[in-house]
Parts: structure tokens; sequence; C-alpha cells
């Protein structure tokens, strides 16, 4: 198992010609997923006693296996918030799973966490945090938001003994990802939904005055949105900030999804007042070209994360001596140098390709909302905001929608999926993919 020998050299040009024939697919295979009946029935028993052997089981994966997973790269996968690695930082990533590098410590990866943390910079220099802002590549959205909210307690509780005695309370907007829910539950702090669909700092300030004094003290963050992922909506952070500033409240900002348009020079307006921050996170494996799974951890004063996540043990000692250690700034220890791949191709390609190819995805989802309207059978629900649209059939039931979404995936041309919104079942759009173009919007536009 731990030598190469000949069948390991015949095995790997199997494995990396089979990953260059995946890259050079223009489009992918969007495929379907199988049910677990049919995969018994052509996968049979996987794992054996003996083995399959390298070639046998890389076949039963591309053969089998790979076709019952959907292609998320496809320029018309517009469900949910696809993915669109660029090729370099895809083959990157068989680099770093090559290479072993075990990110926690500066001991063990130094040289990997230098460029982690230049590529944290970047997105720490767009998004205006001061100098000094650093933190770490977390797997998701939902790490990146429970380990930011985390911190945000910890500094809280350590201000006061009574703040450590106290449970604590967040707000954010109903249009929230489920992820600041999910992290309060985890957390056993209280969550206040405040607003509509986005966030405002004059809804901040009303939720605030209507709180009783002893709830009041318990407030320690405002989880802010940098583009809902259903609609797209910017949440006010001036006025946000503003009022987290006044009173004291920990900022966090989920750019899990939008805040890769603050690399484009025609949206960034959009995001002002997110340098007040006091932690921020973007997911560049979805809209900042990356693979899974990745996503960038910021915070202002990183010293404040790292007092609330550190972990102590006598054997981790040799750790404490003053250098940056990524395993200080999220609930984890153990890590894979997750952002190499994006490093890799911001060091490829530049900054300016960056914003570019963001630029072409915001100009292909404009031209959607545009051939949308001038549809007979279709209207927009809400403005089209980023990346997204959001718009109805006419006349459709939510067994219409469900049937048409099922039988486009079903004949491989794209994969949309229907949403809610205000209860109301309706159709969207999710463009992050630059390869997606006027035609791939037509194609499915005209089976509606």
């Amino acid at each position: 198992m731990h030598q190469v020998d000949p069948a390991i050299e015949a095995l790997s040009k199997s494995i990396l010609s089979y990953a260059m024939d995946r890259l050079r697919m223009d489009p992918p295979t969007i495929d379907h997923p199988l049910p677990q009946t049919a995969l018994e029935e052509l996968a049979g028993q996987t794992i054996t006693e003996t083995g399959l052997g390298g070639e046998e089981a890389l076949q039963l994966f591309i053969e089998t296996l790979a076709p019952a997973c959907i292609s998320e790269d496809h320029p018309r996968y517009l469900a949910f918030v696809p993915t669109a690695p660029s090729e370099v930082s895809t083959l990157f990533d068989l680099v770093v799973g090559a290479s072993n590098i075990c990110a926690s410590s500066w001991l063990e990866g130094a040289g990997a966490i230098y460029a982690e943390n230049q590529a944290l910079r970047w997105i720490a220099d767009i998004a205006g945090l001061p100098a000094e802002a650093g933190g770490v590549f977390v797997s998701g959205g939902t790490a990146g938001n429970l380990s930011a909210l985390v911190a945000a307690r910890h500094d809280w509780r350590q201000r006061s003994p009574e703040n450590a005695r106290q449970r604590g309370l967040i707000i954010s907007s109903r249009g929230a990802h489920a992820s600041v829910d999910q992290a309060a539950q985890v957390m056993d702090a209280d969550l206040i939904q405040s607003g509509g669909h986005q966030l405002t700092g004059a809804d901040v300030i009303s939720t605030i005055a209507e709180l009783n004094a002893a709830d009041r003290s318990r407030l320690f963050a405002v989880a802010c949105t940098a583009g809902t992922t259903n609609l797209g909506i910017i949440d006010d952070m001036q006025g946000i900030s503003d009022v987290c500033n006044k009173e004291s409240v920990w900022f966090h900002v989920d750019g899990a999804y939008g805040g890769a348009a603050l690399a484009a020079p025609s949206t960034r307006a959009l995001f002002n007042g997110i340098e007040g921050a006091d932690s921020f996170i973007v997911d560049p494996h979805k809209w900042l070209f990356a693979p899974f799974d990745c996503c960038a951890l910021i915070y202002a004063d990183p010293g404040k994360a790292r007092t609330a996540h550190r972990q102590h043990g006598d054997y981790l000692e040799v750790f404490y001596d003053g250098t940056w250690n990524p395993s200080d700034y999220a609930h984890h220890l153990s890590r894979r140098a997750r952002g190499l791949p994006f490093w890799f191709s911001l060091a490829v390609h530049g900054t300016r390709a960056y914003a570019d190819a963001v630029e072409k995805t915001l100009d292909c989802a404009r031209e959607a909302a545009a051939m949308i309207e001038a549809h007979p059978r279709l209207e927009m629900v809400t403005e089209q905001r980023l990346s997204i649209c959001v718009f109805r059939r006419l006349g459709w039931s939510p067994d219409d929608y469900k049937s048409w979404s099922d039988a486009l995936l079903e004949r491989g041309d794209g994969l949309v999926t229907p949403t809610k919104h205000e209860g109301e079942t309706v159709l969207r759009f999710c463009i992050v993919n630059p390869r997606t173009t006027r035609d791939d919007i037509q194609l499915v536009l005209d089976s509606l």
C-alpha cells in the first residue's frame, strides 16, 4: 500500500489521463443522480477483503459512480450556487493532495500557509479590511459563520464576568443563510431575525430598542449578509456597521456567495460599509473559481479569534511561539491546505483576470434578466441582483415546476430547480460560471 511499484506507476497514468479528459470536457456531461437501489445493482460491493485492484476500482468510478454525480461546473448548472474552478486550480488540487501537507501550524506547513495568507490578503484588501486583518481557509460558509460567531461571543464574554454567565444573543436578517441559525443552535445562543429580506441599520436600531435591559446586555453580534443565497440581496452594511460600532457589538458579514462581487468594479460600491466588519467570509469555491471545499474566514483583529479558538495541550506547546498557526482561527486543528488551489490560480492568472471573470458572469445575469422579461410566458419576481434572477412561469403550479426541472436534468440540458419567494414556488438562476452564455440561457428559456 505504501510504495510506488509498477502497478502504481501504471495506475497513476490512468488516473492522470482521466483527470485530463475530465478537464478537457467542454462542456462536461451534466449527468444525474441514481437511487440507492440502482447503485447497489450497478456497483455492487465496492470494498472487499482482497480489494478490486487499481484499474478496476478506477473504472468503477468512471463508468458507474461519476455518472451518478451532477457536474456543478456545467454552464447550464444554474441551481443553488454552482462552482466553476479554473483549470489550474483543479490541477493544483492534485498537487495539494499528493503533497500531504498538514496546514495546521507554521511549523508543519509554513510555505503553504504563507501562500494561503497571500490569497487571504487579496480578499481582505478588496473588502477594505485593515492591514492587520487575517484568518484561515475553512471548509465552507457554515464552518466560517460558526467560527466567526464563536470568536464574537468569546470577545463579548471576555469583557466582563457577567457576560460569561449569560446566554448570548445574535441579530440577523430574515434572509440570512440557515447556517447562521444553525450556528446559534450549536452555540446555544438566541437569534432574532429582524427586518425583511434585507437588514438595515434602522432595523437593528429598532430591534435593539425593543429589547429589555437584560436581553440588550446579551447581544454580542449582528450577522449581516453580503448577497443572500436565494435573492442576492446585500444588507445595509454601512448602516449596520455604524450601529455595531456605536453599540460595541461584533459586526459579522456573511459573503459566502455574494462577497466575490467585491472583485468586480461594477458592483464594488454595493458593499460599502464592509470595511467596518469584525469578521467576514466568502467561499472561493462558489464564485471565485476554486475547487471544493474552500471558505475564506477573515478577522479584522485576528488576535481576538486566536484567543477564542486556540487549542491547548502538552503536545501542542511547540506551536505557542507567536507564529501564524491557522488552527488558531477556527474550530479545527488538523486541516488540509485547502486555500492553495485558490492561491495558485490567483498567482497564475493575476487579480485582474478574476475581476474580468466576475464581471462576465454579472453581464450574463443582466442579459438573462432582459431575456426573461422579453419572454411571453415569464416574468421577473424580484429585480435581478448580483448574478441571481428569480422569475415565474405564468400559470404553473409547484408540480409543473418540478416536472419541468426533472425533465431538463434527465435530458442533460441543465439543472434549474424551483425555489420559493414569499411562499410562491418560482424559478431561480444563479450564474457564477464564465462559460455560461446567452445561448445557454436561451436553451433553458425555450423549454419554458
